[in-house]
């Protein structure tokens, strides 16, 4: 499991870091274009707030850092504290949005909330016990 764990924090430290780049460096552009294909999946959700985009860009930039430090570390508990911050997010994100598709196209909808199911389902496997980890939480 540990080689699974690994590539799903190394999957989320990519993520992380295209959009906290994108949303940082260039908020209107992340606004007007995200995700790029299909899309745009932001700028229909609301007026632009460049305050509000940087924030998440920031908050993203902040995700990646520590999952970059997780990849490093290789550590059970750092990959359970990564999982835990990656999962609540992940969790209240999609919530979020599959509540709000209505003013999507149909392809639109679809990929977004499969993109998101898919960035909550990494935060999940990094909960996952790995090997003696799995041992020592049964006990």
């Amino acid at each position: 499991m540990r080689k699974a764990q690994f590539a799903a924090l190394a999957l989320s430290a990519v993520l992380a870091l295209f959009v906290g780049v994108w949303a940082y460096v260039l908020p209107q552009s992340f606004y007007d274009l995200f995700p790029g294909i299909p899309g745009p999946w932001v700028s229909v959700d609301g007026p632009f707030n460049e305050h509000l985009v940087r924030d998440v860009g920031g908050m993203y930039l902040a995700l990646a850092a520590a999952s970059v430090a997780g990849l490093i570390w290789r550590s059970p508990v750092a990959y359970r504290l990564l999982g835990i911050a990656w999962t609540v997010f992940g969790a209240l994100h999609f919530v979020y949005h599959v509540l709000h598709l209505d003013h999507m196209t149909p392809v639109d909808a679809v990929g977004e909330a499969i993109s998101l199911l898919v960035s909550l389902l990494l935060g999940v496997i990094l909960l996952l016990p790995a090997g003696a980890d799995r041992k020592a939480v049964t006990r």
